[in-house]
């Protein structure tokens, strides 16, 4: 069973999809968010710096997950997609301390250069969790 997740608390999807759902099958139950880019959901400003980009996409993606009734230690996949992998070690730093912050392992992870993101963005996050 499919159910979308909803929340306020992370940006509204600015394209043909949702941002997050949930689902209930024989593996148990899964959450996937849809890719998280740094956009804040309440002044709709993006940061500058890779850093803070970093973090106010983990946010946002934090945010679904705990609409969909989970925690950041729930968290078992990430893919990361940056525009320019020399940011790399920075990303790596607030990645590291987010999830040292919520008392979680590090979940699998992918981390990939792109050409371009959304509203010209540094960095897009999204992820997989089990509830």
């Amino acid at each position: 069973m499919r159910q979308v997740i909803s929340t306020k608390a992370a940006p509204g999807a600015i394209g043909p999809y949702v941002q997050g759902v949930t689902l209930s099958n024989v593996t148990g139950n899964m959450i996937y968010t849809s890719g998280q880019i740094p956009l804040d959901p309440v002044s709709g400003e993006i940061p500058e710096s890779i850093e803070a980009q970093t973090l106010r996409s983990l946010q946002n993606v934090q945010a679904i997950v705990e609409a969909a009734g989970a925690q950041v230690r729930n968290i078992i996949k990430t893919t990361v997609f940056v525009s320019d992998l020399n940011d790399f070690a920075a990303v790596n730093q607030v990645y590291n301390d987010f999830f040292t912050e919520h008392d979680a392992m590090y979940p699998a992870r992918s981390c990939v250069e792109v050409a371009r993101l959304p509203k010209d963005v540094k960095i897009e996050i999204e992820a997989i969790a089990a509830l």
